[in-house]
């Protein structure tokens, strides 16, 4: 059992949520009585991510992709109420942490890929909002990007897509999850030989194109599983909580 509060501030600390500009409120956005026994990590903040975590009585949820987005609670209406009272009535919190969560340097979405593919010289990349969210690096040794779609494809259990215009042999990859499709010109720019993200675009096709280069397109979902599971994992050990990761294998 813990405190709300300071596993929150723990969260805050740790992800350094006040750093970003973020179109997202990080940090909590739905607040419980205090108390937490369990908690569930997820990416969105739908009603079948908390209907999941109310079957395994959680009293924290944890995800990327929150519900409160600029103004998005204006109205408390609609499919408003139907989350916030869905939590309210089962006495659940919900903190949710973005782009924070996409360029953490060792909780991040971005990291947590760019080592599952066994990059090494990792370093920042991908410049949003004049701050990287994602990395690059250097595979092992040079391989045919043929056997890297293959391994993309183990790790994320399916490609939404490739965009294939670059050489038959890869080494260098930027890694930039979520819809960054157009940050594939700063892969580009870099002379990178593979850009890495989750939704594809149309004006990523022609950038790819023009800048002969590989884009593997994972899903937006995929690609953004890693860094709510590595936060679970922590407030599991740091905290002694039963901690989870509920997957709704969302296809998109």
């Amino acid at each position: 059992m813990a405190d709300l509060h300071a596993v929150v501030a723990f969260l805050n600390r740790e992800l350094n949520v006040a750093d970003f500009e973020d179109s997202s409120h990080n940090g909590l956005q739905v607040e419980n009585s205090g108390t937490i026994r369990r908690v569930c990590a997820g990416v969105d903040a739908s009603l079948a991510f908390f209907e999941k975590a109310a079957e395994r009585r959680a009293d924290l949820l944890i995800c990327h992709h929150g519900l409160s987005w600029n103004d998005s609670l204006k109205r408390i209406a609609g499919l408003n109420y139907r989350r916030l009272k869905f939590l309210l009535d089962r006495d659940m919190a919900l903190y949710a942490c973005h782009l924070p969560l996409d360029a953490h340097p060792r909780l991040g979405n971005n990291i947590r890929i760019c080592q599952a593919l066994g990059l090494r010289g990792v370093k920042p990349f991908g410049l949003y909002r004049g701050r990287p969210i994602g990395f690059r690096g250097s595979l092992p040794s040079a391989m045919s990007y043929a056997a890297l779609k293959k391994r993309a494809q183990s790790l994320f259990g399916r490609l939404a897509g490739t965009m294939d215009f670059g050489k038959k042999t890869v080494r260098t990859v930027a890694v930039v999850s979520g819809g960054a499709a157009d940050e594939i010109a700063q892969a580009g720019e870099a002379g990178l030989d593979v850009y890495i993200s989750g939704e594809p675009k149309l004006t990523a096709w022609h950038l790819a194109q023009e800048y002969g280069i590989h884009a593997i397109f994972a899903g937006h979902y995929a690609t953004e599983v890693f860094g709510v599971k590595a936060v679970a994992d922590v407030l599991a050990k740091r905290f002694r909580l039963r901690a989870d990761f509920v997957d709704l294998a969302v296809p998109f």
